[in-house]
């Protein structure tokens, strides 16, 4: 890529694309195409066709996707399972019929096998049983994967495919019914401490253990890959460090000043037991996160209470 290159975020509005749009304006690019979900449905193929012969990106972001938490992967199985699916197969079909010179496919971590060994490589994607919970949404990520490497081989395509551990940071969803851990703790800690509330209640025992990157540092790797790497082979990106959903919790109600108590709705479930992720492949590349977690969650929950009101749910 360079300066004046005409790049397409896919999702730009959301946690992931947002930051990697705000990581390459520091880097002075500025040749951006945007389109909302209202202005471009990416389920529809036609639409995704028109868009890519009129605007002829040269790069592409793929950031759009159905994602949500446990609770929502586990309710909405078909259609995270038929929307990510379309996303991905209009996105990557249409960047090979208009010469996309580049692409970049953004999956997670949840594609490896529920009880697969830690850390989790590259290699273990395909070794075994799925976690039930987000199986639908894994199927959809692993199928993209599998579309870039496959592109890659029959038609030359340089298409290279990264799998970010769990991520945080602007912009996130703090919807209790649909989002992540972190930021539903940062919700539920921030309002029962303004409700004076004497407990918080946790799903599950809090004993599984997970990774967290910050958005900013996910979309560097992202950028840094676009520019350096050309490989088959899917990335894992991540710190490498996980901790307890306990220890984030403490972590969090510390930051938040939250006083009361931490209860376990040990009626919910607690999900994979542990994700993280193996990433010396990625240094082995030349890249390095550099947002520690406790300094990443302070400036997240800053940010929390600027916008509360305005657009965090």
């Amino acid at each position: 890529m360079d300066i004046n290159s005409k790049i397409y975020i896919a999702g730009h509005r959301g946690m992931v694309g947002s930051a990697i749009h705000r990581n390459l304006q520091k880097k002075g690019f500025k040749n951006f195409i945007f389109k909302t979900s209202q202005e471009l449905d990416l389920r529809d193929q036609k639409q995704v066709a028109q868009f890519f012969e009129e605007e002829k990106p040269e790069y592409v972001f793929m950031a759009a996707a159905k994602v949500g938490g446990i609770n929502a992967n586990n309710i909405y199985r078909a259609e995270f399972l038929y929307d990510n699916l379309m996303i991905q197969n209009n996105i990557i079909h249409q960047a090979y019929l208009n010469k996309v010179k580049k692409l970049l496919f953004l999956g997670s971590s949840c594609i490896y096998p529920k009880m697969a060994p830690q850390p989790l490589k590259e290699e273990y994607l395909l070794s075994g049983y799925l976690e039930d919970t987000n199986e639908p949404y894994a199927i959809a990520k692993i199928t993209g994967i599998k579309m870039c490497e496959s592109y890659h081989r029959q038609y030359g395509c340089d298409y290279i495919s990264v799998m970010p551990t769990n991520l945080y940071g602007p912009n996130d969803n703090y919807n209790l019914n649909n989002s992540h851990v972190l930021p539903a703790l940062i919700r539920k800690f921030h309002e029962a401490k303004e409700s004076n509330a004497p407990f918080v209640e946790m799903w599950g025992t809090g004993s599984p253990l997970r990774e967290f990157l910050h958005a900013d540092d996910m979309a560097d790797a992202c950028v840094y890959l676009m520019q350096n790497y050309k490989g088959q082979k899917h990335v894992n990106i991540g710190t490498g460090v996980d901790l307890s959903i306990k220890d984030l919790a403490l972590m969090i109600k510390k930051i938040v000043g939250y006083t009361g108590e931490i209860k376990h709705d040990l009626s919910k479930p607690d999900g994979t037991p542990r994700k993280l992720m193996d990433v010396s492949f990625l240094h082995s590349l030349g890249w390095k996160h550099k947002i520690e977690l406790e300094q990443g969650v302070a400036e997240v929950y800053k940010d929390f209470k600027d916008k509360k009101g305005v657009k965090v749910w």
